[in-house]
């Protein structure tokens, strides 16, 4: 590590502990060269993959408009803010864990009903109506009926 004082290259570490946060290690410095002493902080840094659209264009992944997606979906049912930071967490997790650089857009939506399917499933009807651009009653019909097969399926496994 470089001096910011001098740009000395010996700066040998005097102390390293985790930092308040817990996320980063803080460690002090002294330089070789001019005597003087500093902080550094080593952090992870995790990237999440860029978003490639429909049409081609890339994006960088924006949790805000996740967060959007599901709380229109969600909106007036009753899940709790918590459990809407977990499903983008959990998205996130799954993003990064996929190791991609660049990821379509559709596989991201196909998290997010995966995670609504979880949490509600009339916000995901909701969702997979826009998603799935629905154009008559039966594409609702469908989804309702994968819905209803799935509750009963695990109806059958508590008895």
């Amino acid at each position: 590590m470089k001096c910011p004082f001098c740009n000395h290259e010996d700066t040998p570490v005097l102390d390293t502990r985790l930092s308040e946060d817990g996320h980063s290690i803080r460690r002090r410095r002294r330089c070789g060269n001019c005597d003087k002493r500093f902080t550094t902080y080593e952090r992870i840094e995790l990237t999440l993959p860029v978003i490639v659209k429909k049409n081609g264009s890339r994006t960088e992944f924006d949790p805000s408009k996740l967060r959007g997606s599901l709380m229109l979906a969600l909106r007036k049912r009753p899940v709790s803010a918590e459990a809407v930071d977990m499903a983008i967490q959990s998205i996130q997790d799954k993003l990064l864990q996929s190791g991609e650089r660049e990821v379509m857009s559709g596989q991201v939506g196909e998290l997010v009903m995966r995670e609504l399917k979880r949490l509600d499933k009339i916000a995901y009807i909701r969702f997979a109506s826009v998603y799935k651009s629905f154009e008559d009653v039966t594409e609702f019909q469908d989804a309702i009926d994968e819905v209803g097969q799935e509750r009963k399926g695990a109806r059958k496994r508590e008895s």
